[in-house]
């Protein structure tokens, strides 16, 4: 039975599926439980955006919040009251899970306050507290992958603090995140400390590149010639290159001697993670960013509706390191369409800060004016 289902079959070939979405009649309702069960779910991530979409769009939280409301609470002490009691209520059914493959999944995440992004000092204050009001080994504090979020890093990684870095869109970035799990990994070992327990996953932003990307092909395209036919070859391609790029990265930095002496102390890989995985054009497959990044030592964390379209129509197979010559040769070529890919990343990640402050923002401005609802 376990074949039948293309989502338990990514783990045969050593991915393994996460949930990107929480909502606490999920957990409450025995949902999240079977998808464990059934569809081999091994872990699930949150953001602002997502929380803002479970808080606002429901009446699950309503009671909370009217209670909290009445005892005078703040907006943000009202928010983190319920995103945290939720990730630690998810992380509770997926406790097994991590207990079962020894720490390798079972993780859930929560970000720290997006306004922190460009912030180190806050950023790892707030990460320290949240780590120990969560309370839980098998959680995940989100950094964002920003400069200032990369020192972030490494001191958390050398603190013992689990670390989902987050809104990764390029590969010299990518380069300088494994440099900082590396580093507070090294730190952690000086001090005589373990690292056995310490995990690390680096969250790939995968469709937002073509969402950017795509659009500036298309004058090349309607224009005709030479270079319409080089944008219609790495239309809708560009972001799967760049993430079979990285993997090729990933498994140079830790495959080296450098990440062998720590991996003899103890310390995991720390995995790249696909996010953003729902395809955002409907003349694309729905399922295009799982069945073409499957490959060993990763993650994927999807939607509930595009869990729903993989376990429906997905064929699983390791396409991870498929046509990596193609893919190198499609990033090498942007310049020739005036596309520099370095700058595209970088104004994803600056996109992506602002797009998770702003559904974070609209969240706490709509507790603040929002009376307690019956």
């Amino acid at each position: 039975m376990m074949n039948a289902n293309p989502l338990k079959k990514l783990g045969t070939f050593g991915q393994s599926i996460w949930l990107d979405y929480i909502r606490r009649d999920l957990i409450t309702s025995g949902q999240l439980r079977r998808l464990i069960e059934e569809d081999g779910l091994r872990g699930m991530t949150s953001n602002p955006s997502i929380f803002e979409k479970a808080i606002v769009d429901s009446h699950e939280y309503d009671e909370d919040i009217r209670t909290m409301t009445l005892e005078g609470k703040g907006v943000n002490a009202i928010y983190e009251t319920l995103s945290q009691r939720d990730v630690r209520s998810a992380a509770d059914e997926f406790r097994s899970v991590y207990d079962k493959t020894d720490g390798h999944d079972g993780y859930v995440s929560l970000e720290v306050n997006p306004h922190l992004a460009h912030d180190t000092k806050g950023t790892v204050e707030e990460a320290h507290r949240l780590w120990k009001t969560l309370a839980r080994p098998n959680v995940f504090i989100k950094v964002p992958a920003t400069t200032e979020g990369l020192s972030a890093i490494q001191e958390l990684i050398s603190e013992g603090i689990n670390v989902n870095v987050t809104l990764l869109f390029g590969l010299p970035r990518y380069r300088q995140v494994a440099e900082a799990y590396l580093a507070g990994l090294a730190a952690r070992v000086a001090r005589g400390k373990p690292v056995t327990h310490v995990a690390s996953v680096a969250s790939f932003f995968v469709s937002r590149i073509d969402g950017l990307v795509d659009p500036l092909l298309e004058p090349f395209i309607v224009q005709g010639g030479e270079k319409a036919d080089l944008a219609k070859s790495v239309r809708g391609r560009v972001a799967i290159a760049s993430a079979k790029m990285a993997y090729q990265l990933y498994k140079g930095i830790f495959g080296s001697d450098r990440f062998r002496t720590l991996a003899d102390q103890g310390a995991r890989v720390q995995r790249l993670l696909w996010a953003s995985t729902s395809t955002k054009s409907p003349n694309q497959s729905d399922v295009k960013y799982v069945e073409a990044l499957i490959g060993a030592d990763t993650v994927n964390t999807a939607p509930l509706e595009t869990i729903d379209a993989y376990r429906d129509h997905g064929d699983p197979k390791a396409r991870l390191e498929q046509d990596v010559a193609e893919a190198r040769s499609a990033l090498k070529r942007l310049p020739e369409l005036g596309i520099n890919i370095d700058q595209v990343t970088q104004q994803l990640e600056d996109d992506g800060v602002v797009k998770f402050n702003e559904p974070f923002d609209k969240l706490l401005q709509t507790l603040a004016s929002t009376s307690p609802r019956m």
